[in-house]
C-alpha cells in the first residue's frame, strides 16, 4: 500500500457569533498563522470544515488595542465586518485584552469599541460621506458596499433570488455588491440581507444595518437610534445625520457571543 506524506497544520480556532453572523476567529497576535484563500475557504465551508460566514485574525498593531483582518467564506480578503468586529471585540477581551474602551485597526481605518453589562458590544463605524438614491433604491458604503431597497412582505421575499440578481448585475458583478431588503414594522426596521463572500443571505450582516438606518432617516437631520430586526436577533444603530448624505458618530449595537473554542488539522 502507497502512503502519501501529507503535511497538516494545526490551527486553534474560537467560535463567535453576533445575532447568527458566525465566524472562525484565530488569535496571531504572534505573527505565526499565515493561511492560504483555500485554507480560509475549508475553514469556513460548513460540511468539510468548521462552517462560517467568515474568517479573522487578530493581530498586533502598533498604537492599538490589536488588528482585524476579515475573510469572506470564499477565501477572498474582505471589507469591514460589522458583526464579525463586534465579536473581535469580545474575543479580545476573553483572551486577556480586558479594558473599558478598545481602539483597533480595520481595512477601512482606525475603530472604537466597548462592552456593556447588557452584554452588547458597542461598535464605532466608519462616517458615510454620501448615499445614492435611485428610482426605488439607495446604495452607500459603510465599511463594505451596500445596496439598500425597501420591500413588503419581507418574511416572505425571496432574498437569494433577488439580492444574487442585483449582486451580479452589470454594474456591480466585478466587485460585488452586499443586497439589503428592508420594511418598516412598528416601531424598528426588518432588514435581510444577501452578502457577496458568502454569495447567499446571512442571518445577519452589521455593516448592512447600518446602511438600511442611515438611509431610513435620510432626509431627517439630527440624532437617530434605530431598533432593528434581523433572521439572527436585534441590534441597534445610533447615528448623527449632518444633511447632504453625510453622517457621522455612527454606533453599531448588538451582541458578540462566544460559542465554542477547539482546533483543528488543515492541509
Amino acid at each position: 500500500m502507497q502512503l502519501f506524506n501529507v503535511r497538516f497544520m494545526n490551527i486553534n480556532f474560537s467560535k463567535y457569533q453576533g445575532t447568527g453572523n458566525d465566524f472562525v476567529i484565530i488569535d496571531n497576535r504572534d505573527g505565526s498563522i499565515s493561511l492560504s484563500n483555500q485554507q480560509i475557504a475549508f475553514l469556513c465551508d460548513r460540511r468539510f470544515g468548521v462552517g462560517a460566514d467568515g474568517l479573522m485574525l487578530m493581530s498586533m498593531a502598533n498604537g492599538y488595542d490589536f488588528s482585524m483582518t476579515y475573510y469572506n467564506a470564499d477565501g477572498t480578503e474582505g471589507t469591514m465586518c460589522g458583526n464579525g468586529a463586534r465579536c473581535l471585540v469580545q474575543f479580545a477581551h476573553d483572551n486577556g485584552i480586558v479594558k473599558e474602551n478598545y481602539t483597533f485597526i480595520a481595512i477601512d481605518g482606525p475603530h472604537e469599541a466597548s462592552i456593556h453589562n447588557s452584554g452588547w458590544v458597542h461598535l464605532k463605524m466608519t462616517d458615510v460621506k454620501s448615499v445614492e438614491t435611485g428610482a426605488d433604491f439607495f446604495v452607500t458604503d459603510t465599511g463594505s458596499p451596500h445596496y439598500v431597497k425597501m420591500v413588503s412582505e419581507i418574511e416572505t421575499y425571496d432574498v437569494f433570488k433577488e439580492g444574487k440578481a442585483i449582486r451580479y448585475n452589470d454594474r456591480f458583478s466585478k466587485k460585488g455588491i452586499n443586497v439589503n431588503f428592508v420594511a418598516h414594522q412598528g416601531d424598528h426596521l426588518f432588514v435581510r440581507t444577501y452578502e457577496r463572500g458568502v454569495e447567499n443571505e446571512t442571518y445577519s450582516c452589521g455593516t448592512g444595518v447600518t446602511a438600511a438606518a442611515i438611509t431610513s432617516c435620510l432626509h431627517k437631520e439630527g440624532e437617530h437610534d434605530i431598533r432593528i430586526q434581523t433572521l439572527g436577533g436585534k441590534l441597534a444603530v445610533c447615528f448623527h445625520n449632518l444633511g447632504g448624505g453625510h453622517f457621522n458618530h455612527i454606533w453599531l449595537k448588538g451582541p458578540g457571543t462566544f460559542v465554542y473554542k477547539s482546533s483543528i488539522h488543515i492541509k
